[in-house]
């Protein structure tokens, strides 16, 4: 898989790393979250969504990879 080492001499050296995923995060269906990365809380993954690196609180993201596409005000309805 990504984590891993490919070099059969440094398999058993490969050690995964967290996702960390906050508070009041939605994650849409199909999405996947590499090793390593936070999902600030309140944030926003899209469908389908390679998530590469991490996503700021209150944040919106979608694609593959996944991309910043807007900030969440407090209190919007939008």
């Amino acid at each position: 898989t990504i984590n891993h080492d490919p070099n059969p001499d440094n398999r058993s050296a490969t050690y995964g790393r967290p996702i960390v995923i906050e508070d009041k995060v939605w994650i849409g269906i199909g999405a996947t979250v590499l090793p390593g990365v936070r999902i600030g809380y309140g944030s926003i993954v899209g469908a389908n969504s390679v998530v590469t690196h991490d996503v700021p609180p209150m944040s919106v993201v979608g694609g593959n990879p996944a991309k910043f596409i807007k900030k969440i005000e407090a209190g919007s309805k939008k």
